[in-house]
């Protein structure tokens, strides 16, 4: 197991991300709303709103995709996969969208967000920001800020831990073989 964010390492990625968010896209961010993909992109998604609404006092509005229905390998998770609400309480069109997410690796992940998201209007633009970027892509996508990179070979694992969903936050490269111990991270 290879220990790649610390709970300070994070807290400090996250705040830089804010900034450069901040930065960057200083233009869009009155009209911008902030959408975070489940499971993991919707903390990270409410972190991401809070520290910018420090950096820039601005609230962007926040809200949830769940893919499970657009992705490409629905049939090989399993006969009765997960699904659960998509909650997007404002309207996406002529809008810059932020959509976040934990790990960008393949991109299909991303490609199905971008799916669901059009079939809920015509965003201006989709700004990507995701805390992990382990390479290994298949589509040709990218994130406009980036966390993170972390060199992987393709059987390892990235596991983001985060406090709301995992009790801590961290960031571990295990083999698909190898079990995670969270117990390294304290």
């Amino acid at each position: 197991m290879r220990i790649v964010m610390t709970p300070e390492d994070m807290s400090r990625t996250l705040s830089r991300m804010a900034h450069e968010i901040a930065e960057k896209f200083n233009r869009e961010i009155a009209q911008a709303v902030m959408v975070g993909i489940r499971t993991r992109g919707l903390p990270l998604a409410q972190r991401l709103q809070a520290l910018l609404r420090d950096v820039t006092g601005v609230t962007l509005p926040l809200g949830v995709l769940d893919i499970t229905l657009y992705r490409d390998d629905l049939t090989q998770i399993g006969p009765a996969p997960l699904v659960r609400k998509t909650e997007l309480p404002f309207r996406v069109t002529d809008r810059p969208v932020f959509l976040i997410d934990d790990v960008l690796f393949t991109g299909r992940t991303i490609r199905a967000a971008l799916d669901e998201l059009v079939d809920y209007g015509r965003p201006r633009t989709v700004r990507l920001f995701v805390l992990i970027d382990r390479d290994h892509r298949e589509l040709p996508i990218q994130a406009d800020v980036v966390g993170q990179f972390v060199a992987t070979e393709l059987d390892e694992i990235v596991h983001v831990l985060l406090r709301e969903t995992d009790g801590r936050d961290g960031v571990v490269v295990t083999r698909r073989t190898e079990p995670l111990d969270l117990e390294a991270l304290v």
